[in-house]
């Protein structure tokens, strides 16, 4: 799949609400449920506190991927999330956002970033180690996930740790 690294738009939304709508497990990522809420959630995340980058379909510019940062500047730091389309999971996309996302952000002007992720979702686990991110800790039963208490592995990445290499 050809695609490309670019900022979130306003005329992302239908791309957002047609990701969301491509897996179940979405919902975990945000309530995007129409058109009206997918434009509250794009413009929630470009707004202050927020950078957020896609990874668009190089052919309709659709998006495939969204890696995005709350800022923390007080603490030059930041809380990192992802997500991909269903299509385009599995193809080292969203790996390669959030690793090229993340190097530019700590380029930038940001110390430290964080991210968690949960231990029954080996794929985001790969896309963080992928990204540079270092295990710190568990935090037990975090998400109650369809009833079900599920533990949140923490990890932190630091301007001063060594950078991810680009082979994925």
């Amino acid at each position: 799949m050809d695609w490309r690294s670019r900022d979130l738009g306003m005329g992302d939304a239908d791309g957002v609400l047609e990701a969301f709508r491509s897996s179940d497990d979405m919902d975990r990522q945000g309530h995007v449920v129409s058109m009206e809420t997918a434009q509250l959630y794009v413009g929630r995340l470009l707004g202050e506190g927020f950078r957020t980058r896609v990874a668009a379909d190089r052919d309709t510019d659709r998006v495939l991927a969204l890696a995005g940062a709350q800022l923390d500047r007080a603490n030059a730091s930041a809380w990192i999330f992802y997500w991909a389309h269903a299509r385009a999971r599995g193809a080292g996309i969203t790996s390669q956002l959030v690793r090229d996302f993340c190097n530019d952000l700590l380029q930038d002007d940001l110390h430290r970033l964080e991210l968690g992720f949960r231990v029954d979702n080996p794929a985001s686990a790969r896309v963080a180690e992928r990204a540079g991110f270092v295990i710190e800790g568990r935090e037990r039963e975090k998400f109650l996930v369809e009833g079900e208490r599920i533990d949140v592995i923490t990890c932190g990445r630091l301007a001063t740790d060594p950078w991810p290499g680009t082979g994925l």
